[in-house]
């Protein structure tokens, strides 16, 4: 005689379906996040409802909300995540030499590559229904303002430029690198990386390499 699937117990009652098991709460973390991304990509932040984010990420709602209690929150939570990796890639092509010609090449290639590796991200960040959103406009300008003090910084210190026109400077720069890449990113792969980040570095440094030394 077969069993059924709702065979019971020695007791006569019905035996409980095993539990999925739990995650660990960062791991937890990062598959709601990964799930959220999909969605907000897919549907932007006002088209995305937490029961599809949940569902996509196999969860219950309630599990959801304990990690994030709004959708506001899990937007900016991710936010967060890709500005902190994206500052983290340019900081390190940045100070990964001392030679300032190869600084500018590591810097507009490292842009380029963070797009290369998850456009998703850059959508997310760049491309958002809620860039208007105070907190979240916030965070992008606090982000822009960081990049573009460190290439200040760098130009200040090599140059006889003050700081304030030095900042216009990594502005300009900072924004050249984001407006290329993003640019290079429609072309969809009839442009290779290698070439397009070599284009912008080549019009940068011919730019910003006729400003006088700092004796």
């Amino acid at each position: 005689m077969n069993e059924n699937k709702d065979a019971k117990d020695n007791a006569g009652l019905p035996r409980s379906r095993p539990r999925p098991a739990r995650l660990p709460r960062d791991e937890r973390r990062i598959q709601l996040l990964a799930a959220a991304q999909e969605v907000f990509v897919a549907n932007g932040f006002h088209g995305a409802a937490m029961d599809e984010i949940a569902e996509t990420a196999r969860v219950s709602k309630p599990v959801l909300y304990q990690h994030f209690p709004s959708k506001r929150e899990l937007y900016l939570a991710l936010l967060d995540n890709h500005l902190a990796d994206l500052t983290d890639q340019l900081l390190t092509a940045l100070s990964s030499t001392t030679d300032n010609k190869l600084r500018v090449r590591a810097t507009m290639k490292a842009y380029f590559e963070f797009i290369a590796q998850d456009s998703r991200a850059h959508r997310l960040v760049f491309e958002s229904d809620l860039v208007n959103d105070p907190d979240v406009a916030a965070r992008l300008e606090k982000f822009n303002a960081a990049y573009a003090d460190a290439i200040a910084s760098v130009i200040a210190g090599d140059t006889k430029l003050p700081h304030v026109e030095a900042m216009l400077l990594g502005r300009a720069l900072a924004g050249m690198a984001q407006v290329s890449a993003r640019y290079w990113l429609e072309t969809d792969g009839n442009l290779d990386l290698e070439v397009a980040s070599e284009l912008i570095y080549r019009l940068a440094w011919r730019g910003i390499s006729r400003f006088p030394k700092e004796s």
